[in-house]
């Protein structure tokens, strides 16, 4: 019983104010999300490896209300269900564009961080006609593929440190010292952070089911070869304190889809919540020039 109210509570935490949420069965995959409607282009906001639909919280909070929002939890996180099987990242994209479709948000800006990056840029090659424009934000798919990389994540995932320390969220985002040991790896500064955003980013690991096949899946996509594919237009985001994944990455990212690259200064891998005022700055002014040039 304890164990389930503490689920109960998780749930409750991960919620994304200001937005409804919504369950959908998608392929066979129950999806949980959450909903704005609005005017003008929707922003489809993809979270990355391990993380929930309440870490886009704080940049959604710094957008202008007005702007149609689907912010989905991906398949084996938060509170969605895992899928049966993900040999690759491209049941993840498909699941997000047909999301999308079914709630009537087609040609949207997809805005990724870090695997969701990875996982927009897989929905803007399969699905052309439903994403209007991309937007990277410390995105994997280069470097991740490394030895290194990998290694990381199997040891990570069979740790399973977040979720470990989810139940002490609000003590650890509470304490300036505690923030800095437990977030140091994506924020340079984590002291500098709301303890409301970095509890955003402790929450979610206490729900997922499955983050190991989206690992896997992850570190196995080499997404050069396939960048020519991508033919909206593009923005790169990245902090220029990233330990996560280096900004020779978005240097190669920009050239290859031939995109703007914003650095953005003293930020680490967790830009969208360390300075989402300037994020949801950087994606609003793209998503509005897109609404110009139609």
């Amino acid at each position: 019983m304890r164990e389930q109210d503490s689920r109960h509570s998780l749930v409750r935490a991960t919620r994304v104010d200001g937005l409804e949420e919504r369950f959908a069965d998608v392929r066979g995959v129950g999806l949980r999300y959450f909903r704005r409607s609005g005017e003008g282009l929707p922003l489809v906001l993809v979270h990355g490896l391990g993380g929930v639909a309440c870490n886009w919280a704080p940049f959604i909070r710094a957008l202008p209300p007005r702007r149609p929002l689907l912010v989905p939890d991906l398949p084996g996180h938060g509170g969605s269900s895992p899928l049966a099987a993900a040999p690759s990242l491209e049941p993840f994209a498909e699941r997000v564009v047909l999301l999308a479709a079914r709630e009537g948000l087609v040609a949207s800006v997809v805005v990724g961080h870090s695997l969701g990056a990875l996982v927009a840029l897989r929905a803007a090659r399969r699905a052309p006609a439903a994403v209007r424009g991309l937007v990277l934000a410390g995105a994997a798919g280069i470097s991740s593929t490394s030895r290194r990389a990998k290694t990381g994540l199997a040891i990570t995932s069979f740790v399973k440190p977040g979720r470990r320390l989810a139940p002490y969220r609000k003590t650890i985002a509470g304490r300036p010292r505690l923030r800095r040991v437990v977030l140091a790896w994506g924020a340079p500064d984590p002291e500098a952070m709301s303890p409301w955003a970095c509890e955003r980013f402790l929450v979610g690991p206490g729900l997922n089911t499955d983050t190991v096949s989206a690992a896997r899946a992850l570190v196995a996509d080499d997404v050069r070869q396939h960048l020519s594919e991508v033919l909206c237009p593009s923005l790169v985001l990245w902090g220029s304190r990233d330990t996560q994944i280096a900004v020779s990455d978005a240097i190669a990212f920009s050239r290859r889809l031939r995109a703007p690259l914003r650095v953005i200064a003293g930020c680490g891998h967790l830009s969208i919540g360390e300075r989402p005022d300037i994020c949801a700055a950087a994606v609003e002014e793209f998503a509005s020039s897109l609404e110009r040039d139609a």
